[in-house]
């Protein structure tokens, strides 16, 4: 078996650590390990919302609409997300939240990986973070 090669299901997999697929948190002999960039397969119920604003953006961040309707708060601008493939894009500063309007499926992809971003216990996210407060799957 080759180490460097990881196969799996985005559904199965993401349901095991709260939708993230492969960055800096997975163990480091994983081939799903990056400090370069994290991908997530967000399955999210109808009024799923981000338990609080992400202040303070330190990654570029690319978010791709797979199914649902799927809202994107930013500062100054609300972006709908409505047809299969539509996507938003937010760089380094921007502020940011969101709202499953409907039950969604998105594809978020950001560059680097860097610890420091995770919601803390009983958030409206599901699941928790460690306890040292640097998994950045939030």
């Amino acid at each position: 078996m080759d180490d460097s090669v990881y196969v799996g299901n985005a559904g199965r997999d993401a349901a095991l650590d709260r939708g993230w697929l492969l960055g800096h948190f997975k163990d480091p002999g994983d081939p799903r390990h990056s400090a370069a960039v994290e991908v997530k397969w967000g399955v999210h119920p109808r009024g799923d919302t981000r338990a609080r604003w992400v202040e303070g953006e330190e990654r570029t961040a690319l978010l791709v609409l797979v199914s649902g309707r799927f809202r994107v708060e930013l500062p100054g601008r609300s972006v709908l997300l409505a047809h299969q493939g539509d996507y938003v894009v937010w760089g380094r500063g921007v502020d940011h939240s969101w709202i499953a309007e409907e039950e969604s499926v998105v594809l978020t992809v950001r560059w680097p990986s860097v610890p420091g971003y995770a919601v803390d216990e009983g958030s409206e996210e599901g699941g928790t973070a460690p306890a040292e407060g640097t998994d950045p799957r939030a």
